[in-house]
């Protein structure tokens, strides 16, 4: 159960193959780094994509940057090669693709856990077929270290037979299910990708729409997508505010003895307050990461 707040408003997928695209990433403004040696990378550069990934995280300089490595699944003649490479390298997280069940989260732990990996790596699982959607909270369910579920919803709208568009009607009710997985176990949960990066009208609509589901944050596959995803799953001025008000009415009332307190005429209870704070946290965190970014 992930029991630590972490600002995941952006996660930028990174081919591995790419040297220059992960130099580059240490500059960024994205708040989580995915190094991917699964789908960005053609069959015969996925060698080279594993030593590239592991080279960048143990040479660093990613300062707050989270970095998860997504491998490529055990049924293909990498998966548990990658697994063996990325254990201890000093990765944050391990990505793994095309869970379908407990057993898979389970065998992949098992290969890490050989291969050395510390106990406090995280695993993160992609959620991206039917299967994995029934198999949800089982699957979140699957391992102490897991702490984050990544939807896959391109390779999830393809297995259901549906062009989601931006309202992404069809999709509604499986993304939906995994929300309700997640939080029931304690674990982020980040949206799918928005393919057409040049559309950032089209990004910041489907964010907004992942936010109202209750996403922590959307997968990107374009620099110049972050911003958005920044922007949409921040904490506005507006709301730290409200946070604040919050957070004041409820230890004034708490001072008091009494178990509920009145802002504006809303009634805020505990509930109400355990949110404000993690609202503040966030904003809190977002700036401090604001505040080392380069010039």
């Amino acid at each position: 159960m992930n029991e630590t707040i972490r600002l995941r408003r952006s996660v930028l997928y990174m081919p591995g193959s790419n040297t220059r695209a992960l130099e580059k990433s240490r500059t960024l403004p994205a708040d989580v780094l995915i190094f991917d040696l699964e789908d960005a990378v053609a069959p015969d550069a996925k060698s080279q994509a594993r030593n590239n990934a592991v080279k960048a995280v143990t040479n660093g300089g990613y300062a707050h940057r989270e970095i998860a490595i997504r491998v490529n699944g055990l049924d293909t003649p990498w998966g548990a090669d990658d697994l063996a490479a990325v254990a201890a390298c000093g990765v944050d997280a391990v990505l793994l693709p095309k869970i379908d069940s407990a057993e898979d989260v389970s065998k992949a732990a098992q290969i890490l856990e050989q291969a050395g990996a510390p106990a406090n790596l995280r695993l993160w699982v992609m959620i991206e077929t039917p299967l994995a959607v029934l198999e949800a909270h089982a699957i979140a369910t699957s391992h102490r270290q897991l702490d984050a579920m990544v939807m896959g919803t391109a390779d999830l709208a393809k297995a259901m037979r549906i062009d989601p568009g931006l309202d992404r009607a069809g999709l509604i009710a499986p993304l939906g299910h995994c929300i309700l997985a997640a939080r029931a176990c304690g674990l982020d949960i980040l949206d799918g990708i928005y393919a057409d990066f040049r559309d950032t009208g089209g990004l910041e609509q489907v964010c907004r729409q992942g936010k109202a589901l209750g996403f922590d944050g959307k997968t990107l596959i374009h620099p110049g997508q972050i911003d958005t995803a920044n922007s949409v799953f921040g904490i506005s001025a507006k709301d730290l505010d409200q946070a604040y008000r919050i957070i004041e009415a409820w230890e004034a009332a708490a001072a008091k003895g009494e178990g509920i307190a009145v802002l504006n005429g809303q009634m805020i209870e505990q509930l109400h307050a355990d949110a404000a704070r993690r609202y503040v946290t966030l904003a809190n965190i977002a700036r401090k990461y604001s505040a080392t970014r380069p010039d």
